[in-house]
């Protein structure tokens, strides 16, 4: 008798997932045969050299620096991340845009600020990174952060990555980008809505219940350390998708002190190795989802965390159609397949 599947709800969003039982797939069969993806040659690359509008360099100590002539010359040898703008922004420095009509619609100008963390090996992606090399990432998005919260108009700055062409990058070379941006985006958007509902009735955070209770159940944790936890979503968008969460209730990223970048370094290039290793060096997305700025709502009913998106599948005409995905293996099945992975 086949296995009815099993619809799950957010219960931050809202949002429906189904998890295909009766379609279900071993986790093996998301190893896909593919093609290696071909490493753009290092001549040419335009992130193999130091760049003159670098806005902060970090050295391979972990010293952070400003580019001057003085100093040029050390960091050209010893620039380990280098944090420049982007050459072609989706947002761009300006007076605070006011919102306009145009018939039914409104808009208003894109300002912002858009750059772009480049680490220095043309290869090596954060999942091969050694653990203080990760530390220098964090601190460097969190560095970033601090400076770009207090600019006029920013609400919310989205911290991401994009590894392989298939997540879209366009250059292989590894980099993250950072974008700061005046309105609250619509994810986030019904994210700290459902935080605020949910304390409302219950008057606690939805993400440490969550938590509490995946520490419990145990079946969808991948990996922990002292401060944070990494597991499958119960309701996960994706197959193999992982959130990465402080386990103390933290709302904001740019908190991090220096020792939980320590941990959040370790957690972040582990859950990237089990993926890389159990699925053969897929394409996939990672992102920090927080509380907005200063200039935006304070909510300190937030739990800031990372989210993995692996491309493990494409959406088809169901999920176009209705905006729920499918995943053709459970969230537990799943982190049983990457918890049993030595890295």
């Amino acid at each position: 008798m086949k296995q009815i599947s099993e619809l799950r709800q957010d219960v931050v969003t809202g949002d429906w997932v189904v998890v295909a039982t009766g379609r279900a797939r071993r986790p093996n069969e998301f190893v896909r045969r593919r093609t290696p993806e071909r490493v753009q040659p290092r001549a040419g690359c335009p992130f193999e050299r130091l760049l003159p509008p670098a806005i902060i360099i970090y050295d391979r100590a972990g010293e952070r620096f400003r580019l001057t002539k003085k100093e040029r010359r050390h960091l050209e040898r010893q620039w380990w991340l280098q944090v420049v703008p982007n050459k072609f922004p989706a947002f761009l420095p300006g007076l605070c845009p006011v919102p306009e009509a145009r018939g039914p619609y409104r808009w208003q100008q894109g300002v912002g600020f858009h750059e772009v963390v480049v680490t220095r090996d043309h290869r090596r992606a954060i999942a091969a990174m050694e653990p203080r090399e990760v530390e220098i990432v964090l601190r460097a998005y969190r560095q970033r952060y601090l400076a770009l919260k207090d600019e006029d108009c920013v609400q919310y700055i989205s911290i991401f990555h994009n590894h392989g062409r298939e997540a879209g990058a366009t250059i292989s070379h590894p980099h993250s980008q950072i974008i700061a941006i005046p309105v609250i985006p619509p994810d986030i958007g019904r994210s700290l809505r459902g935080s605020t509902e949910y304390f409302r009735r219950h008057r606690r955070c939805v993400h440490c219940v969550m938590l509490e209770f995946e520490r419990r159940d145990g079946r969808r944790i991948v990996y922990e350390n002292r401060d944070f936890m990494v597991f499958c979503p119960f309701v996960s968008r994706q197959a193999f998708e992982i959130r990465i969460f402080p386990k103390r209730h933290e709302p904001e990223f740019e908190r991090l002190d220096d020792g939980k970048i320590v941990t959040a370094a370790d957690a972040l290039r582990t859950a990237l190795a089990k993926i890389e290793r159990g699925l053969r060096s897929p394409a996939y997305n990672f992102f920090i989802h927080t509380a907005p700025t200063a200039d935006g709502p304070r909510l300190p009913l937030y739990h800031w965390h990372i989210e993995v998106i692996p491309k493990t599948a494409v959406w088809a005409g169901f999920e176009i159609g209705t905006g729920i995905e499918i995943s053709t293996i459970s969230p537990e099945a799943a982190a049983k397949f990457l918890r049993k992975l030595r890295i």
